[in-house]
């Protein structure tokens, strides 16, 4: 019960992380498993914490260092820190980005940070600017930031051909996907209709980020639900379409509700991938469960167990089965 993401691994594995008490780093190849994002930590020379890398490597400083070594050989309790500290840290990153935006022309912005907080943090200043638009001046407004979003777009384009690395030009390319569809929206969903009313149901049902009481907020119609600060690394974005917005709308509603919700449609067309995207939108842990007849209830209470302690979505892939 102490660090309840063990619920979501299997005996063997359990066994092998709780083995590993003398020597923190060994956990290191385990971390995948409890954590969506990192893929190790970095560990000084006294073998303490001071952040985590991603996948694709990108680095996040942790806001206070973690000794596992005091931990006396628990690595529940030094893991159960490790999970604090990543989401202090990640709403850190994100609250110093949302900063530095005022202070940096985009393009360079958009390479000094960590690519979940320029994704959150742009989508912030979209929602705000776009409500700022349309109330000072309607219309005209709206398509005047159009084409700032236009031309905005052609400068990160123009940052991509530049000589970025690889870390950088995966941000850019998710935030290029989130970019546009933002730009799009602004267009057909509000210029076109002639919508400049930010209460009109054509703005309050596009996924809105907000900065309150000093948290992100994301609203969609008449849900308001909290960004969750779980690292996710750099990693890509779908490209969303009116089905996408469509999906999460009513997964959002049903998750408000507390209730879950099922995606329907043949093969491949991208109903569990809708789901992880929209936990990347929150920045919810989602573990993707596939099923099969021989799962029985004892396997079930247990994963059920985890994700109630520790708040995560769950996918359950071929369910019908």
């Amino acid at each position: 019960g102490l660090f309840p993401r063990f619920y979501f691994l299997s005996n063997d594995e359990l066994l092998e992380i709780l083995s590993e008490t003398k020597e923190p780093l060994r956990v290191q190849p385990h971390l995948k498993k409890c954590f969506e994002g990192i893929s190790t930590l970095k560990f000084d020379d006294e073998k303490k914490i001071h952040g985590m890398y991603s996948i694709e490597g990108e680095f996040v400083p942790y806001t206070r260092v973690i000794d596992p070594i005091a931990s006396k050989g628990q690595v529940e309790d030094w893991l159960v820190q490790v999970e604090e500290v990543m989401l202090k840290s990640v709403k850190q990153v994100v609250e110093q980005s949302y900063q530095d935006y005022m202070k940096k022309s985009r393009d360079k912005w958009s390479i000094a940070w960590q690519g979940q907080a320029i994704l959150a943090v742009s989508k912030m200043f979209w929602t705000m600017q776009t409500e700022e638009a349309m109330k000072k001046s309607g219309l005209p407004g709206l398509q005047q930031y159009y084409d700032r979003l236009q031309n905005q777009l052609n400068e990160t384009v123009a940052v991509v051909r530049t000589d970025i690395n690889n870390l950088q030009r995966a941000t850019l390319e998710a935030l290029i996907v989130l970019d546009v569809h933002a730009k799009e929206v602004i267009n057909t969903e509000l210029i076109q209709q002639e919508i400049c009313d930010p209460n009109d149901f054509a703005w309050l049902a596009q996924l809105r980020y907000y900065w309150e009481d000093n948290n992100v907020w994301v609203k969609i119609i008449n849900c308001r639900l909290d960004y969750n600060y779980e690292y996710l690394g750099n990693s890509a974005r779908l490209v969303i379409t009116a089905l996408t917005d469509r999906c999460y709308r009513t997964l959002c509603g049903a998750i408000y509700l507390n209730y879950g919700g099922a995606p329907e449609g043949p093969a491949g067309t991208g109903k569990t991938e809708t789901v992880k995207d929209l936990a990347k939108a929150l920045a919810r842990y989602c573990i993707v469960f596939n099923c099969s007849d021989g799962l029985d209830y004892v396997i079930m209470g247990k994963f059920f167990k985890g994700l109630s302690c520790c708040g995560a979505w769950s996918c359950f892939d071929e369910f019908n089965r």
